[in-house]
């Protein structure tokens, strides 16, 4: 047996159309926003158009072109953005790339030196700003827990760092915005989901029945219905013996 804390702080808004309830969280945290985003397939299936028509009230500022691996450029322009104005809350749409860089913009903007340090060292994250995701893809749990993966190509590094601080607030998780997405990136995520898990199933502890079966359930969960949700069409036919 081991000890733990189990402490789940980030709230979760799940479903259709939860994204109407972003002005009402965001408000609680303050009225200048950075909006941190990837390579624009948010402003192609809508939920860019979606989340400015609800932030009119808002400041925003937005961080645009987050890579797939999100570089320490990437922050490092965040961090400039958040410090020259002053930014209350920053907002993640997208995966876990856009909601790593987040985190580290947030820790960087109250540290005076390279937020590169936050990832080489996680005992420098002090002060960290408020963090709200909107999940666009389903993968590496990174709207609610504190972990965050940053790459450095002029070092040759890809490294990981983690705060509890680096938790989000808030977490709008819409399935709904994964539908529109290339069969790819379904796949994609869904190997992602099956990696974490089989990280924490082949261990050295003995005793976890429960937790193994949970992790069985979700293996067998991912394969199911990853080829379901990458091609619906053809999945439908099939059971309904179209094709």
């Amino acid at each position: 047996m081991q000890n733990f804390i189990f402490n789940t702080p980030t709230e979760m808004y799940f479903g259709k159309g939860q994204i109407k309830n972003l002005p009402t969280i965001l408000n609680k945290y303050g009225k200048k926003v950075l909006m941190v985003y990837g390579e624009g397939s948010i402003k192609r299936n809508g939920i860019y158009d979606d989340a400015i028509n609800l932030l009119k009230d808002f400041e925003v500022y937005e961080l645009s072109g987050v890579e797939p691996n999100p570089k320490i450029e990437t922050v490092r322009k965040g961090v400039e953005i958040c410090k020259t104005e002053k930014i209350d809350v920053v907002l993640a749409i997208g995966g876990g790339s856009t909601i790593d860089c987040s985190k580290v913009i947030a820790g960087g903007t109250f540290y005076d030196g390279d937020p590169w340090d936050l990832v080489e060292n996680k005992s420098l994250i002090g002060e960290v700003l408020p963090i709200v995701t909107v999940l666009t893809l389903a993968a590496t749990g990174s709207e609610m827990n504190g972990n965050a993966v940053i790459s450095n190509m002029s070092l040759n590094q890809k490294l990981g760092t983690a705060s509890n601080k680096f938790i989000p607030k808030v977490s709008i998780c819409d399935p709904t915005y994964t539908f529109k997405l290339p069969a790819i990136q379904t796949a994609a995520g869904t190997a992602d989901i099956m990696s974490h898990i089989f990280e924490s199933y082949f261990k050295r502890e003995t005793g976890a029945y429960v937790q193994d079966r949970f992790a069985e359930g979700l293996i067998k969960t991912c394969i199911k219905y990853c080829p379901i949700i990458m091609y619906p069409i053809r999945w439908t036919q099939q059971e309904e013996g179209i094709a």
